[in-house]
């Protein structure tokens, strides 16, 4: 896996993979790799209490309740919708999901607007249809419908952002569980319908800001088990997911460096407080356009420890966390900047000299970055 530059979830833990099936003597629905509770184990990670012969780490940090729903979903015959604000942690639960149950998460497919009704159902190798006509083999088939034939986990990733036609056309596969290929005949003998085998089943993702880009029909949703996904609110669990998802990025680049408590208490402070003034705000130019996501706090880590790395001290600094602070979230000029320089100025600053620590170096490297985009 070392030639890759981001392994799917199979691959990256094909050994605890393995080592759960060895070990899984629960009954399992379809054809799943692994019975229910060891899915649920295998994402959110193993207790004493499972009596296990080896630990299995903690891939997705969030309430049980979400996973278990998603999971008795899936083995009913009921697509699974996860939805919520960006950076919740959807799209790699879907991931997780996928591999524990079929060991294949990559047949997905990404919902724009440019998402045609081919992209879930099939389209065609010109070159063979000239040739040879059309028929089954110069027909290339969707990763959903490649997810049919093999009774696996399809996804489709920001429906709401594809069109209501490429939606309908899901709405038909979720129901008849079959895809009709009409140019193969009509004959019985002509090998036309595509059935799905069991086992199969969609996990589709949206965000909760695209309501009404491409809102989903009554009809869809009755096809969708909901599973909601809330912004991480608890401290010490964001903390825990910032430090695991960093700790693969810094083992990705071959970075030997650790992230200080107190810097990590200043990054999560930092974006507790601008989420407390987002809430408060009476409008959206009051707001950043950034989400505060999670995974902005895990991207703007990343990039303040890769700027120290090559061209800062070979250490993270408050000074160089500030400045990717600011350069991460500030994205419309000049509104973003200005409501950076509110906080820096009202919160930061008052903070800085009664806390004292790193938060006067962090307001110094803030000003220095606003100072800059200027």
């Amino acid at each position: 896996m070392s030639d890759l530059l981001r392994a799917p979830a199979e691959l990256k833990y094909a050994e605890e993979l393995d080592w759960l099936e060895s070990v899984d003597d629960s009954p399992k629905p379809f054809s799943w790799r692994l019975s229910p509770k060891m899915v649920r184990l295998f994402i959110l990670g193993s207790e004493r209490s499972d009596g296990l012969d080896r630990e299995i780490s903690q891939k997705w940090f969030g309430d049980r309740s979400f996973v278990e729903r998603s999971i008795v979903t899936l083995a009913s015959d009921r697509g699974l919708l996860l939805i919520g604000d960006p950076g919740t942690g959807k799209s790699w639960l879907a991931e997780l999901l996928s591999a524990a149950i079929c060991r294949n998460s990559t047949l997905v497919v990404q919902g724009t607007a440019g998402t045609t009704e081919d992209h879930i159902k099939y389209s065609w190798n010109v070159s063979m249809v000239i040739a040879k006509g059309q028929s089954r083999e110069s027909m290339i088939p969707s990763p959903i419908m490649t997810a049919m034939e093999a009774g696996s986990i399809g996804r489709f990733e920001e429906l709401t952002r594809s069109t209501s036609d490429v939606q309908d056309a899901l709405i038909s596969i979720l129901s008849e569980k079959y895809i009709s290929v009409p140019e193969l005949g009509s004959d019985q003998d002509s090998d036309n319908i595509v059935f799905a085998k069991p086992g199969f089943s969609v996990i589709a993702t949206a965000n909760s800001r695209d309501r009404g880009v491409n809102d989903l029909s009554s009809a869809l949703k009755r096809r969708f088990n909901f599973v909601r996904i809330p912004v991480v609110t608890n401290k010490k669990s964001e903390a825990e997911i910032v430090r695991f998802r960093t700790e693969e990025l810094l083992r990705r680049h071959q970075i030997e460096l650790d992230v200080p408590p107190t810097l990590l208490d200043v990054l999560l402070q930092s974006f507790a407080d601008l989420r407390a003034s987002a809430a408060a705000a009476g409008s959206d130019d009051e707001k950043l356009e950034s989400a505060l996501s999670t995974a902005e706090q895990i991207g703007v880590l990343e990039d303040a420890i890769l700027h120290g790395t090559f061209f800062g001290e070979q250490a993270l600094t408050a000074r160089t966390l500030a400045s990717s602070l600011v350069g991460s979230l500030a994205r419309r000029e000049p509104e973003d900047l200005a409501i950076l320089n509110k906080y820096l100025h009202g919160v930061v600053e008052p903070r800085s000299k009664d806390v004292g620590g790193s938060w006067p170096e962090f307001l110094e490297g803030g000003r220095d970055a606003i100072a800059t985009l200027s």
